[in-house]
């Protein structure tokens, strides 16, 4: 994926909101959209890259939306709004073989009491739920990084579609290239924790690959497995 528009680049003072930050810049304070509600408090530090791309249609008090998020060792992308996009892209190039080789996919697909952010048709269908992960603590991915009462309704509406006949699978994007495997984060959120553990022992397909930022290029990293425990 090309990530399109004006890139740059700001140091992070302050975030007001949950999906807005304040930069310092060369030219001055910006205020941009930040589309990943999570806590990332590792992340959003006192003078913190931020990598950002002009967004003149946001409009309100933001025109500006971060990309990236620069720790100290490698960028974190942190637009969950790519989520979906890159998630298609690894499966139509064939890398995550579990879910074949589709040809009509659709997203955003009402099933149960929610939507489904990517249905593959096929004999039966897949059902994915995208969920892309910040948190990476001495090389193991952790999700989520605050509790998240819809991730759970996500996985949990997962289970009921294998109880109907469909196959599915839960993708998790890290979107940063230092993890070598990834868990849930039980301490966080118990409760999505065990929603998991359900799943995977319902059938559910438990899937995970990282990603790293190359200029303007996010790009698939590695395949890494899924722990049910740290």
């Amino acid at each position: 994926m090309i990530v399109q528009g004006q890139l740059g680049f700001g140091r992070f003072v302050d975030r007001p909101n949950r999906f807005t930050i304040v930069l310092k810049t060369v030219s001055g304070p910006r205020r941009c959209h930040l589309r990943d509600p999570g806590r990332l408090s590792e992340l959003l530090k006192p003078e913190a890259g931020v990598l950002f791309v002009e967004r003149s249609s946001l409009g309100g008090r933001t025109d500006c939306e971060v990309v990236a998020i620069w720790d100290g060792k490698c960028w974190t992308i942190v637009n969950s709004g790519l989520h979906n996009e890159l998630a298609l892209e690894l499966i139509s190039a064939g890398l995550l073989p579990e879910l074949g080789s589709p040809k009509s996919v659709k997203t955003e697909v009402r099933f149960g009491n929610s939507r489904v952010d990517i249905m593959i048709e096929g004999r039966p269908p897949t059902l994915v739920e995208v969920k892309g992960c910040t948190l990476v603590r001495g090389g193991l991915a952790l999700f989520p990084d605050a509790p998240t009462q819809r991730g759970t309704k996500h996985v949990l509406n997962l289970i009921q579609a294998i109880k109907r006949g469909f196959r599915a699978a839960v993708l998790f994007l890290v979107m940063r290239p230092d993890a070598r495997a990834i868990a849930p984060n039980a301490e966080t959120d118990p409760a999505f924790a065990e929603a998991l553990t359900r799943a995977h022992e319902s059938g559910v397909l438990l899937l995970a690959y990282t990603f790293r930022l190359r200029g303007r290029v996010i790009e698939p990293v590695r395949r890494i497995p899924v722990l049910l425990s740290p």
